[in-house]
Parts: C-alpha cells; structure tokens; sequence
C-alpha cells in the first residue's frame, strides 16, 4: 500500500513539481521534552494546480525523477491570497511621492 503524507506546499516554482514541507512533533524518549522535525517531500504535480501555502495530500509512486517518488492526491486546503498592489497604482505612488 502506498504510502500518503500531509503537509504544506513552500515551492511550486518549477513545472510539474512541488515541494511539500512535513512538520512531526516528537518527544525525546529520556528528557521527555517536546521537539520538532521538518522534512521537505517533492512531488509531481501533473496540472500545477497547487501554489505556495496550500495544505496537499501527498502519495507514493513509482521513481518519477531522481528526486521525486510522490505524486500530488488532493489539494486539502487553498492559501488564503494576500492583496497584490497592481503594477499601474505602484506607478502612480512613485510618481505622486517624486512631485513633493
């Protein structure tokens, strides 16, 4: 059975393939104090329909590249988009803010 993990999308720049972050809190067996390990998973994600920030489900698969042995499942939850001045309004400030 193939092996599923949940994390959060901190790369989709290159085509086809995201990098998933994987937090696991863990206690230390003697000192029983609480500590936390990050992993970074890539996975192929056929229609690059994953962004940054988004929480995905991801599987294992066969070898798809060096690299890359999971494939995007599900997109579990969508990043919640942050405002993007428009390249005009920039503009228009810069030149307002020269004019003083």
């Amino acid at each position: 059975m193939a092996k599923s993990i949940t994390g959060v999308v901190s790369s989709a720049k290159a085509d086809k393939t995201i990098v998933v972050t994987v937090r696991e809190r863990k206690t230390h067996p003697l000192y029983r104090k609480q500590y936390t390990i990050t992993k970074k998973f890539m996975a192929h994600d056929e229609n690059n329909q994953a962004k940054e920030g988004d929480k995905v489900v991801i599987v294992e698969t066969r070898p798809i590249s060096k690299r890359k042995s999971f494939a995007l499942q599900a997109v579990v939850e969508i990043a919640e988009v942050k405002h993007v001045e428009p390249e005009a309004a920039k503009a228009n400030k810069a030149d307002a803010e020269e004019d003083k």
